[in-house]
């Protein structure tokens, strides 16, 4: 299935999502960007780098699920991936904003939404100002965000509170295990039973 995890900055998405590993059966979305790479990234592990015009074709030819645009560069999710690990059974997780995660969902009715969020709006300020990566007009801009992408929740299937990363995980493996014993994901299981049952 296809797994979309977002939040306001600094719910913890990165942490979180770092922690859901291959071995368990969850596959990484990477992203298709025109931006340079960074020193230390790797084409097709980081993200799938390429040109303004590559990217222009795959997304005229409908090959991306959601796409967006900051500072003058191009990012997207490519669709062929996602399919790719799906059909190899594998979960795929999607990290990404809310509008980003909307248009997706928009594509894609079987996703599952996930919404992380620290238990209490002063902890993600808390969260926000101590990890020392933004000035405070950025911190400022980014608490204001952070009440706009919450009135969407409605929107969502789930709500993980990320109040201890392990907790948090476990409660992410809870969801995509209960999403697989859902009779619309279980079609295969379902005719083999009949097979059998045809058989006896």
């Amino acid at each position: 299935m296809l797994l979309i995890i977002s939040g306001p900055s600094g719910s913890g998405k990165g942490t979180v999502t770092k922690r859901l590993h291959p071995g368990e059966g969850y596959a990484l979305s990477i992203s298709m960007t025109t931006r340079e790479k960074r020193p230390g990234e790797i084409h097709g592990v980081d993200y799938v780098f390429c040109t303004k015009d590559e990217f222009r074709e795959v997304r005229d030819a409908d090959g991306l699920l959601e796409h967006a645009t900051f500072s003058g560069n191009y990012y997207g999710t490519p669709a062929s991936y996602v399919n790719q690990q799906i059909r190899q059974g594998y979960t795929v997780v999607l990290e990404i904003d809310v509008v980003g995660a909307l248009q997706v969902k928009a594509k894609r009715p079987d996703a599952v939404l996930i919404f992380l969020m620290p238990p209490t709006f002063s902890e993600l300020r808390h969260r926000l100002e101590t990890r020392g990566t933004e000035d405070e007009d950025e911190i400022d801009r980014r608490f204001r965000r952070a009440t706009d992408e919450v009135a969407e929740l409605p929107k969502y299937d789930y709500l993980v509170i990320n109040d201890d990363i392990d907790n948090a995980v476990r409660d992410i493996n809870l969801i995509v295990t209960a999403e697989k014993l859902k009779p619309g994901r279980s079609d295969e299981k379902i005719s083999h039973f009949h097979d059998n049952y045809n058989g006896a």
